[in-house]
């Protein structure tokens, strides 16, 4: 078993001594820099107190810990991957409510939902319906101004990409947003919500079938069964408890930037490094 640590800054340089203590303390037998901001501790041996021990010490000095075997990226043929707050910087329910002037109120229903709080179908009704009359340009100002990808997204996907793995982008936000994402970035699969839009404006309804968590997990294993592959050949990232379930199911799960709920439960959490921290574990 290996440590991943990284951070934003030079790791071997500005956290020497977090690097050395973590070091002793998980008895590793070699610290190999992988870059400027990451270091692998090779064959560590750590049980459950000391590796809670390295997370908070690692927490404290803002760097990101990953405990696991050594893998290679080829393991894997899929990366699947929740679109706001992870593949991008927003969420765009709550930005395309802002045009309404209810950004509060709807942004307080998504936090609950992505605590676990809510169920999803029934936040995601909850807010649309508080859209209904926008005009449905407000979506294109949405794209336009607010969307950015978040840090390390495009280095992350040109890698996989490169290693030959399939792509896929499943969100419980909207295809408006999807869409324009999948071929901007040359993504291979998506599925999101439909927005009933009539004479140019949001009904404050939802067409078809909600995606919800249940809906992502079905998604993942409908393009891994398309692909011909294991759902444990998929990699999975997301940041809400609507991921979990289709994290779950995943050979390996990133929490990026995620709710403690889901930090929790996947195999990585990386609340500190860019998406393309991924990379630093094979």
């Amino acid at each position: 078993m290996n440590l991943i640590i990284q951070g934003l800054n030079a790791v071997l340089s500005q956290h020497t001594a977090t690097v050395q203590s973590i070091a002793t303390m998980s008895a590793a037998e070699k610290i190999i820099p992988l870059k400027s901001n990451a270091v692998r501790l090779e064959n560590v041996q750590c049980d459950a107190s000391i590796l809670q021990s390295i997370q908070e010490l690692c927490l404290n000095a803002q760097l990101d810990v990953y405990h696991g075997p050594s893998r290679q990226l080829n393991e894997f043929k899929l990366v699947a991957m929740d679109m706001d707050s992870t593949l991008i910087t927003i969420e765009c329910i709550d930005e395309i409510a802002d045009m309404q002037g209810l950004k509060p109120q709807v942004a307080e229903i998504t936090e609950a939902a992505m605590r676990g709080e809510i169920e999803f179908q029934e936040s995601l009704i909850r807010r649309v319906g508080l859209l209904k009359g926008l005009d449905a340009s407000a979506l294109q100002k949405v794209y336009d101004q607010r969307l950015q990808l978040s840090l390390g997204a495009e280095n992350m996907l040109k890698r996989v990409q490169q290693a030959g793995l399939k792509t896929l982008l499943v969100s419980g936000g909207f295809t408006f947003f999807t869409d324009r994402i999948k071929s901007r970035l040359n993504l291979d699969y998506s599925h999101a919500n439909v927005l009933e839009i009539v004479d140019d404006k949001l009904t404050g309804k939802v067409v078809g079938t909600i995606v919800d968590a249940e809906e992502k997990k079905r998604t993942v294993e409908k393009v891994c069964q398309e692909l011909g592959i294991s759902t444990r050949q998929a990699i999975v990232m997301g940041d809400g408890a609507n991921d979990l379930k289709m994290m779950g199911v995943s050979g390996l799960s990133v929490a990026f930037r995620a709710k403690p709920v889901v930090r929790a439960q996947a195999n990585v959490a990386l609340n500190f490094v860019g998406l393309d921290g991924v990379l630093n574990l094979f």
